[in-house]
């Protein structure tokens, strides 16, 4: 397939994501009273919450889209048959037209939001204070998770607080700029991985470009839902850039941040350490494989914590696709992609995470990673080996 006939296709996914977006849209929200809006709110809300099946047919046939669209574009970048410039066009239309998606899978959004508000509206500390504290807060009607106090570092409030500033205490135009700052975090670090490699794998820059921005899982969670991991991992990405070009004080200040936002990438201090005490003579093959496995660990950590998410696969996939064309990369990212975005399926269908829920997600987790061991044991077995 060629790129005139994949761009295409991908403005219509893009378009028909950003349109099923708005079928979550939560009924305690108004996003306007300016009846046409208002009319289109109810009319795509009666497809989400009053006909589900129909619902999850549409993610289901939505998400299946992406995917074939995925494995064609990482096959055209194999080929070299996608241009840079090409390839950027995707990547802008997507990150632009679905800055105006609504947050369909995940109410975080609305709790940065509400964070940054108890310091621009209240003038209170959110570590001392939560969202139910502020009683009769129109925000509070939406929300989940109004009990708990501010979970983040510093530095996410440093980002958030100006934005918060600068929307009004008005909800429409702060979510848009919230959403803004996830969608400039997506381009970022697809713009330093793209850095990076070109610097430790030129082959194969575009394949590992694609790998990253134009798997629906990061797509999903990065521009949809609009997950402060994203934004955490573009100074991760950009401090390993800095890294690799041996500016190491604005390299560790950057990780620092990073660090500040969400705590993540404080598994990557080691990594860090270890090249500033080398400095010269340094395998940069083999700080991304250990930088990778790393994060994965942070990965497995934070499920552990709590409960695997699918967004905590952005943590891991930046450095991941600097590895993308080694199987041991790109067949876990492929399998465990698709299977974390099945876990909203049941949800989409029935509209709750009750029982038997729960155990319905665990078989989703457990034969995905089943198969990618069976797969990759596979190829052990048929290759003999597999090239780390």
């Amino acid at each position: 397939m060629k790129f005139k006939f994949l761009f295409p296709l991908y403005i219509v996914s893009f378009v028909s994501l950003l349109l099923y977006s708005y079928t979550q849209i939560d009924l305690n929200l108004t996003l306007s009273k300016f009846e046409p809006i208002l009319s289109s709110q109810r009319f795509f809300q009666q497809i989400g919450y009053f006909q589900r099946p129909l619902s999850t047919a549409l993610y289901l046939g939505i998400i299946g889209i992406l995917f074939l669209l995925y494995l064609l574009s990482l096959n055209l970048a194999k080929e070299r048959k996608l241009a840079k410039l090409d390839l950027w066009k995707i990547i802008l239309f997507g990150g632009i037209i679905l800055t105006f998606s609504y947050n369909a899978f995940s109410y975080d959004l609305f709790n940065y939001i509400f964070d940054a508000k108890i310091v621009t509206y209240y003038g209170q500390n959110p570590y001392t204070h939560k969202a139910l504290d502020y009683q009769g807060d129109p925000m509070l009607n939406f929300m989940r998770w109004t009990h708990r106090t501010y979970p983040y570092g510093p530095s996410w409030l440093t980002l958030t607080v100006p934005l918060s500033f600068l929307g009004f205490n008005f909800f429409l135009p702060t979510a848009i700029l919230f959403k803004s700052l996830a969608t400039a975090a997506y381009f970022g670090t697809v713009l330093f991985i793209g850095k990076i490699l070109r610097r430790v794998d030129p082959k194969n820059a575009i394949f590992g470009v694609v790998f990253f921005a134009l798997n629906p899982l990061v797509i999903v969670e990065s521009l949809v839902s609009a997950h402060l991991d994203i934004i955490m991992m573009f100074f991760g990405v950009l401090a390993f850039y800095l890294l690799i070009s041996k500016r190491y004080i604005p390299s560790f200040l950057a990780l620092i941040f990073s660090i500040g936002i969400k705590f993540a990438t404080v598994f990557l201090i080691p990594i860090f350490v270890w090249v500033w005490y080398k400095r010269g003579s340094v395998n940069w093959e083999r700080v991304v494989k250990f930088s990778t496995i790393l994060m994965s660990a942070s990965v497995i950590a934070a499920s552990f914590r709590t409960n695997f998410q699918p967004w905590y696969l952005i943590s891991v996939l930046p450095f991941a696709a600097l590895l993308s064309k080694r199987s041991y990369i790109l067949i876990p990212t492929l399998i465990l992609s698709f299977s974390s975005l099945l876990i909203y399926v049941p949800f989409l269908y029935t509209g709750n995470w009750d029982p038997p829920i729960p155990t319905i997600l665990f078989w989703i987790n457990a034969i995905a990673v089943s198969l990618v061991v069976f797969l990759i044991s596979g190829k052990v077995l048929i290759n003999g080996r597999i090239k780390l």
